[in-house]
């Protein structure tokens, strides 16, 4: 996903991520399990999770509004707008050059350079969750979601905390 429509070439990029080697560029590609967690605006910070093989039917009841959903993805409220008037590209590679690396997350990678073999624009992000059937909560912080549902049976991923709200403070 990008917010830029007219990507020819993928080249790969160092990692931001402390657990993986610095040295090796790479190419991200996302699995359509986990592509909700990625229809939003790029910088928008989110809390996504999603039902696995070990959730537990307490998690199940807890976090989901109903039993149809098994995807939720958390925004703070003031990406509203920000949502609404953000178009994103959907690129999408041969596969047979990906490796997972991290399927909780749906992360595919490569070392190579990719061309992409189709590209899917997509206007309206709400109507897109809403396809895939994942529940979409709008609040005003989301620290607290953060910190819970990391001691849960449920599949999350968190992106761009860094562009969150400051953590509330409590007294």
């Amino acid at each position: 996903m990008s917010e830029e429509s007219n990507i020819e070439l993928f080249e790969p990029r160092i990692p931001t991520r402390v657990d993986l080697d610095p040295t090796k560029g790479l190419v991200w590609a996302i699995n359509e399990k986990c592509l909700p967690n990625f229809l939003t605006p790029r910088n928008c910070p989110r809390v996504c999770f999603h039902v696995g093989a070990n959730t537990s039917e307490t998690d199940k009841r807890r976090y989901f509004s109903s039993e149809s959903c098994v995807h939720v993805v958390v925004i703070e409220n003031k990406w509203f707008e920000a949502m609404k008037n953000t178009t994103l590209y959907l690129y999408e590679f041969d596969s047979t050059e990906f490796s997972l690396l991290d399927e909780n997350a749906g992360y595919f990678t490569s070392a190579k350079k990719q061309i992409p073999i189709n590209k899917i624009e997509t206007t309206d992000l709400f109507q897109e969750q809403f396809r895939r059937n994942v529940e979409l909560r709008l609040v005003d912080n989301l620290w607290d979601i953060f910190n819970e549902i990391q001691n849960t049976t449920l599949n999350w991923s968190m992106c761009r905390m860094g562009f969150a709200q400051p953590k509330l403070e409590t007294h």
